[in-house]
């Protein structure tokens, strides 16, 4: 079990270092939530990589920013024969790391468990745009077809073609939970699907979530608060000092939104299906959570969002 006492990790110095501390972590997390019939389906002693072994590196390739599973896969072949003597052909690595998505999103889980953060009484919720393509070359993309829809992204003022990622966050950042819609999809309608398995919250939204409707419902039958940021020309505003608290909190998820999209390219959609999509969406989130715990190994309480310096330096 990865409680942090369990873990005695002293300094990262290089590539190898993490690739080792994420192969353990994530091995010891497989072992607790992957059902025997995964563990010990046909074949699997034959296996040449095993099923933890293809999560880690998937991880990595998506903290070094390689968005071409191609030359990721190439490059850990050619590269890194000391960590993975032999290594499967490139069809079958991929098709079971598609296989294995309930497995990663089950590893995710059950580290925001080991971390305490599924108890954690404070959330930000917030979304953030995943296009396919952009606007223009719409009528001509044939991925997705049928499912991604047109939505808006305020930062850009844009349409794109799409999905959305909506997500629940602590306030230090931590990602607990996350949902994919499409893109037309209006933020208030995830809230529903982000809290199923939570009562007594308290979540933090921007004017996306303004709804009196939906703040009532959450608090009947979840006892939750569902705080939305006021209009400007509002006739209630809340005040000042705690509209500050709000700004502040806001800052930390927006810093760890920029992670996913400046670090984990997480609005580049490479994926031909759907099924490929969430599966690179879930293991780009688990790698920002095993950041997060690797830090708290490392006593970065203070500084557990500079994910960035674990793989880099």
């Amino acid at each position: 079990m990865p409680e942090l006492y369990k873990y005695s990790i002293k300094e990262i110095e290089n590539l190898k270092d993490f690739f080792l501390v994420t192969y353990v972590v994530i091995d010891d997390l497989y072992q607790e939530v992957a059902p025997e019939y995964i563990k010990f389906r046909k074949n699997a002693e034959y296996s040449i990589l095993s099923d933890s072994e293809i999560i880690t590196i998937s991880i990595v390739g998506e903290l070094l920013s390689i968005d071409s599973e191609k030359a990721w896969f190439n490059f850990c072949k050619k590269n890194l024969a000391d960590l993975f003597p032999r290594f499967c052909d490139r069809t079958r690595f991929n098709r079971t790391r598609r296989n294995l998505h309930s497995i990663i999103d089950e590893i995710r889980k059950k580290l925001s468990s080991k971390l305490g953060y599924t108890k954690d009484p404070h959330r930000i919720i917030d979304s953030i745009p995943i296009p396919v393509c952009k606007f223009g070359r719409a009528v001509f993309h044939k991925a997705f077809r049928g499912i991604a829809t047109y939505g808006k992204c305020p930062s850009k003022k844009e349409t794109y073609l799409g999905f959305k990622a909506h997500m629940l966050c602590t306030l230090d950042g931590y990602i607990t939970d996350f949902v994919l819609t499409d893109a037309s999809k209006d933020d208030r309608s995830a809230v529903w699907d982000l809290v199923s398995s939570y009562n007594s919250l308290t979540i933090i939204g921007d004017k996306g979530y303004i709804g009196e409707k939906l703040a009532l419902e959450l608090k009947q039958e979840k006892e939750i608060d569902l705080i939305s940021m006021k209009r400007n020309k509002s006739k209630t505003q809340f005040p000042k000092s705690f509209r500050q608290l709000i700004f502040k909190a806001r800052r930390r998820v927006e810093t760890s939104f920029s992670q996913l999209t400046e670090q984990l390219n997480v609005n580049k959609v490479k994926a031909k299906s759907l099924w490929g999509l969430i599966t690179r969406l879930r293991t780009k989130i688990l790698g920002h959570n095993i950041c997060y715990f690797i830090n708290k190994c490392l006593n970065k309480d203070i500084s557990l969002a500079n994910i960035k310096e674990l793989i880099f330096g």
